[in-house]
């Protein structure tokens, strides 16, 4: 597959000057201009909403303007202008065709970015996952739901723009206001530095892909030696067990208690074994999280003691096993938060000393893995899960790390799925980022389903919640 993409470059690079050829071609001729902000008076159609947001960040359509006033869409436009993020914006009539309509409108435009469109009374949002997560989009969508057009789309501009990545489309801000003519000449020499820029833009991706691996390898040896720090630990709890499945107390709940504890060890060692980038860590610490729980309650039924409740890790270190009960706890620096603790740091808080805290190497020493830097974030992730682990963070270096779109773009870290993406794929496709002009090579699944399913409120015209947990 990869000789395939390398061998069609040139294909690529002559459909791309093509396609700038097409879009310049009606502009030579045509006596009016697509200005920022403005209301579009062409046909509808998703070709000329796309080649309205190359231009400007806000396409408000003519059977729409009553959404949305011209004073408005301007000042939104210029917010995310001087913000210099890919995010467009569309408002629609409320009877616009919905089927596709983000896929064909993230293919036109080209563009890598965030698309949210009003169509009536209805809003909803897409992403390429390099500039927001899906979770973090669908999260935005829900949060502004059942308000007036103007409020919703203040209100998600300004949530989307603190949490997004990527940059501004270098084509905003381009058109000119008075009718151009623009020469055969032009737009053949346009399409020759194209075609040489988009060779230039090719060896870049594939150098910034190649410093992106090195990066994921050097990670995931540094996580290895932690990781395998803990598998030895669970290890040795086996062999203190001193359980015998033939043995006469034993009955078929604790066999089945001590099955999965040796069968969490084994799959651990086999999902280290296998790993090759550093979110593929999150599956082995979830595994040994479930692991000791299932010990946790084959302790309680050979000690005829109630089986204990689901609980997180202990927050300072998980090799302490499930938590206990929650305490106060305030980190250098930062502020006071609830964390789960084991019994035993639960007292150490208690007499005022200080917690048994995991520490890991880093450049400056050994340090808390919360103040490790950002490849612990998916070590962590399987140990205490999307849910818990933002209010944990909170004002820890790691936590900082996690919040910003950098990390949710290179980890796939949604504030609700930490450590759970990729860092993509293939030679040419996966390596944009958000503004860069990618056409139609993007994963689809970033833009796939119905309208309205990315804000969980089906097809109706009203707001409402979707069944996902957590923050953005």
């Amino acid at each position: 597959m990869k000789g395939v993409r390398t061998r069609s470059l040139p294909g690529l690079l002559l459909a791309l000057a093509l396609a700038v050829m097409t879009v310049l071609a009606p502009q030579a001729t045509a006596a009016t201009q697509v200005t920022a902000a403005t209301q579009v008076t062409a046909a509808t159609s998703v070709s000329t909403i796309a080649a309205a947001l190359r231009q400007s960040p806000v396409y408000v359509d003519s059977a729409a303007s009553a959404q949305l006033s011209a004073a408005d869409s301007g000042a939104l436009a210029r917010r995310i202008e001087s913000a210099g993020k890919p995010l467009f914006i569309a408002v629609l009539p409320a009877d616009y065709p919905t089927r596709n309509l983000f896929t064909d409108l993230r293919t036109a435009t080209g563009v890598t970015g965030l698309y949210a469109i009003r169509l009536g009374d209805r809003f909803d949002a897409r992403a390429d996952s390099s500039v927001m997560p899906r979770t973090a989009v669908r999260n935005l969508v829900t949060s502004v739901q059942g308000e007036n057009a103007k409020t919703q789309l203040t209100d998600f501009t300004n949530r989307a723009l603190a949490n997004m990545g990527g940059k501004a489309p270098a084509s905003w801000g381009t058109s000119s206001n008075g009718a151009t003519g623009v020469s055969t000449t032009a737009l053949i020499t346009t399409a020759a530095v194209l075609v040489a820029g988009g060779a230039g833009a090719y060896a870049i991706v594939r150098r910034n892909r190649r410093r992106h691996a090195e990066e994921q390898r050097a990670a995931l040896d540094r996580l290895r030696v932690v990781v395998d720090e803990d598998i030895t630990a669970f290890g040795e709890e086996l062999d203190r067990l001193e359980f015998h499945p033939a043995e006469p107390r034993a009955d078929d709940a604790m066999r089945a208690d001590y099955e999965r504890a040796l069968d969490a060890y084994e799959n651990a060692k086999q999902y280290m074994a296998d790993a090759r980038k550093p979110e593929d860590v999150r599956a082995v610490t979830q595994t040994l999280e479930d692991g000791r729980f299932s010990l946790a309650q084959l302790a309680a039924r050979r000690e005829g003691r109630p089986l204990p409740e689901r609980r997180p890790p202990c927050f300072f270190d998980p090799r302490h096993g499930p938590s206990v009960s929650d305490a106060a706890w305030t980190p250098p620096g930062g502020a006071p938060r609830e964390v789960p603790v084991c019994a035993a740091d639960a007292t150490r808080l208690a007499d005022g000393r200080d917690p048994v805290v995991r520490e890991v190497d880093t450049d400056y020493g050994r340090r808390p893995y919360w103040d490790a830097g950002p490849a612990y974030g998916p070590w962590a992730g399987g140990y205490f899960g999307g849910g818990i682990l933002p209010g944990l963070l909170i004002g820890t270096t790691l936590g900082s790390i996690m919040a910003a779109p950098a990390y949710a773009a290179d980890y796939g870290a949604g504030y609700g799925d930490f450590g759970g993406g990729d860092f993509g794929g293939g030679d040419f496709g996966g390596g944009y980022e958000g503004g860069d002009v990618s056409g139609a090579d993007f994963d689809p699944g970033d833009f796939g389903g119905g309208f309205g399913d990315g804000g969980g409120f089906g097809d109706g015209g009203g707001g409402g919640g979707g069944d996902f947990s957590g923050g953005f």
